[in-house]
């Protein structure tokens, strides 16, 4: 009787022991179920965006196939935003400037490109507190001002320096395009855009030099912070942003937006490499280009990081 019932004890406790782990395993994995639904929710956003003559196509290519540390915000100033009634409101509050630029947003759009440093599934967390952060700072600023301003960047600096990891920084560009081809950006330690001339079937160049960019978002708060006194001071401050303008978008250029993850593919110039690629599909959709490129870019080296592209090109 004793040695059967040893025996029984030991077999409940290998059943037991089976089946802890199992049923941990099960339990991660429905959470992770749940992560990747809320992401997906998160990560869920227009690839397509025509303004005019304007076409616009961006992508978001994951390492992991699922969800990372790159993200892709579109703004459809005239379609996610009810602009008569928010005009209509300034107006009779006594704001004609607010209405006024209000108004202006009929003819622009706009796109912000992130990459958070890392392309892990739990990255994308840091990406969704942008997303949702973003979203909320761009309702506040048609409210007050009627436009996106460079406002909204210093405190999104400071909000992540104050919150994330200082190994968890973002680099980030926001811009917005007008009909006439113009593209006014801020950029936050970011690869700079690159643009492609129809007229000379070549990359055009742009001189860094005149075109500012600042610290990564959260690695250092911006300076003049009003509330600095409260807390430590930090090593370092980030100047203020600053919008730059492209005036280069003639008919038949494509602009191309990026993460590292497209340039440091490149063992070379990264627009040089692109150049014979995008000259053959030039003449093709925004979304086409985007495409090929990433076809090119999978052909010239393995991907080893989250990978974003996005193409805006003037049609003729």
């Amino acid at each position: 009787m004793s040695h059967e019932h040893e025996d029984g004890h030991d077999s409940l406790g290998k059943l037991m022991s089976q089946r802890e782990p199992s049923d941990s395993a099960t339990t991660f994995e429905r959470e992770m179920e749940n992560l990747r639904a809320i992401m997906e929710a998160v990560y869920a956003h227009p690839e397509t965006l025509s303004l005019g003559r304007i076409d616009i196509f961006g992508r978001s290519f994951p390492l992991k196939g699922e969800l990372g540390g790159d993200h892709l915000i579109f703004v459809d100033f005239a379609r996610r935003y009810d602009l008569d009634r928010r005009i209509a409101e300034a107006v009779a509050a006594g704001l004609p400037e607010i209405a006024s630029m209000l108004e202006a947003n009929r003819s622009r759009v706009g796109l912000l490109v992130a990459d958070v440093a890392g392309h892990s599934m739990t990255d994308a967390l840091l990406t969704a507190m942008l997303h949702q952060a973003f979203l909320v700072g761009v309702l506040y600023e048609l409210t007050h001002h009627g436009h996106v301003t460079p406002k909204l960047f210093e405190i999104l600096s400071t909000r992540f320096y104050k919150s994330s990891s200082v190994t968890k920084y973002i680099t980030m560009i926001y811009g917005e395009v007008a009909e006439d081809g113009t593209f006014r950006f801020i950029s936050a330690g970011h690869p700079l855009p690159i643009i492609y001339s129809a007229e000379f079937g070549r990359f055009v160049d742009l001189e860094p030099s005149c075109i500012s960019s600042v610290q990564p978002i959260g690695l250092f708060p911006t300076e003049g912070d009003i509330d600095r006194a409260m807390e430590l001071t930090p090593p370092s401050e980030s100047p203020h942003a600053v919008v730059n303008q492209l005036r280069l978008l003639g008919d038949g250029d494509v602009l191309l937006l990026f993460t590292d993850g497209a340039s440091d593919r490149i063992d070379g110039e990264f627009a040089d490499a692109l150049t014979p690629t995008i000259r053959s599909v030039a003449s093709l959709s925004a979304k086409e280009i985007v495409y090929a490129l990433r076809d090119e870019l999978d052909r010239l080296g393995a991907q080893e990081d989250d990978m974003t592209l996005v193409a805006i090109k003037r049609l003729r």
